[in-house]
């Protein structure tokens, strides 16, 4: 039975997990579904007498059995794209077949994932993801979400210190000169800064929490990892997206209520896996500001090999649901 990669050609991280299962003797297929249909053939089986897909999928060296399949890890796949031969009109139709077929086939294989895609897009809906996280008791941020300027200086002013958090709802920021998407990192805002251009989409403002430090938590199955980042730059500080190269780590244990939380989370979203961030505030408390269900997780390096064993005893099938470990 073969554990099934979905990434794409270069990701270092992947690499972590698939070298794990290879030193245990596992079989794994990597396959990055943006070389369908190009360099990428399928032919996939369903009847009457088969309520499961048969068939497989073949690359220029290997063939996966789609029968063989015990568990996918479902990592940082890139888009299905239109075969290179077809252009002009036919194109946008000949790509939207190609993801509804190479798509709805993967997506149908009943085994294990990490995790099924439906479930990361259901949980990385941020407003979904923050209104869940506090019906699971975790503390967040009070929040703005409009296009009303009136609004937003009001909810501003309203804040203790009369600061605000500016984040993006998506994951992504507008396009650049060149065409390419640019990310918007979180920013500190007063109700005079904001302009009548709110009014042009939707703006998440969050209360702004001073910290001592921020904690990126990961959670696999049901393990959970913790660490305090320690930022020595005032960007990092604002967003530790901006600056990685001035964090320090310390792994941590997690408050009995906070685990709690985050399990019940996990639970109502059917995830095995997400990376979560929290600010601890000056007083101790914890507070949830973002739930990522396919993030990052080896850039802590003390958490960098317990993580990845972890992720291989998923896909291996043999976690143990009564272990827990930071």
């Amino acid at each position: 039975m073969t554990v099934l990669v979905l990434t794409q050609a270069r990701d270092s991280t992947a690499d972590l997990v698939i070298a794990e299962l290879n030193d245990r003797g596992i079989p794994v297929h990597r396959l990055d579904p943006g070389e369908f249909p190009g360099n990428l053939v399928m032919a996939a089986r369903i009847g009457p007498q088969q309520n499961v897909w048969g068939g497989g999928l073949r690359g220029e060296h290997r063939y996966l059995d789609l029968s063989r399949v015990r568990s996918v890890y479902y990592r940082r796949p890139s888009e299905v794209r239109s075969h290179p031969d077809v252009s002009g009109q036919d194109a946008p139709w000949a790509t939207a077949e190609a993801r509804a077929g190479l798509g709805g086939v993967l997506a149908a294989l009943e085994c294990t994932w990490l995790n099924h895609p439906r479930r990361n897009a259901a949980a990385g809906v941020k407003p979904v993801a923050l209104a869940t996280a506090a019906r699971c008791g975790l503390s967040i941020p009070a929040t703005l979400i409009t296009n009303d300027p009136a609004e937003a200086r009001a909810f501003i002013e309203s804040l203790p210190g009369r600061v605000a958090a500016y984040k993006a709802l998506g994951n992504q920021g507008p396009s650049g000169i060149d065409g390419k998407p640019y990310a918007l990192w979180t920013t500190e805002v007063r109700a005079s800064e904001i302009t009548d251009s709110v009014s042009l989409t939707a703006h998440q403002f969050q209360e702004w929490i001073p910290k001592t430090y921020d904690i990126r938590l990961t959670v696999v199955a049901d393990q959970i990892f913790a660490a305090k980042i320690h930022s020595a730059s005032e960007v990092a500080r604002i967003d530790i997206r901006t600056d990685y190269d001035s964090h320090t780590y310390e792994p941590c244990d997690v408050p009995g209520p906070v685990a709690m939380g985050v399990r019940e989370l996990l639970g109502v979203f059917g995830l095995h896996y997400a990376a979560l961030d929290f600010l601890v505030s000056e007083s101790g408390e914890w507070h949830l500001i973002d739930v990522n269900p396919n993030g990052q997780w080896a850039f802590v390096p003390e958490l960098r090999t317990p993580i990845t064993q972890a992720l291989a005893d998923l896909l291996e099938g043999t976690h143990d649901h009564h272990r827990t470990v930071r």
